[in-house]
């Protein structure tokens, strides 16, 4: 089961700039490792909830959709809001072949 995460890379940095973005409906987070200079990175909020609800997700190499380029990845951190259950921030770490 391959499991595809659609991202945009994102400019805006810093709280306010994160608070915007999950207003919004977008989830911020940030893709490093590799060998590779770290970014930051958005994503819509109610796909990868969706994607995030499944075992599957924290366990496997996934697949990031970045800008029509694909990169693998696995889950490395994430942080919940404490009682609208949603997620405030994600964090990928590349994987290489």
């Amino acid at each position: 089961m391959s499991i595809e995460i659609n991202a945009v890379k994102r400019d805006a940095k810093g709280t306010g700039a994160s608070r915007r973005l999950r207003h919004a409906g977008a989830v911020p987070g940030v893709v490093y490792g590799g060998g590779k200079e770290a970014f930051p990175l958005e994503s819509n909020h109610k796909e990868l909830f969706l994607q995030f609800r499944h075992e599957a997700f924290h366990a496997s190499i996934l697949t990031l959709m970045l800008d029509g380029k694909k990169e693998s990845v696995l889950l490395r951190d994430f942080q919940m809001h404490p009682v609208r259950n949603t997620i405030q921030h994600i964090d990928f770490q590349r994987v290489s072949a």
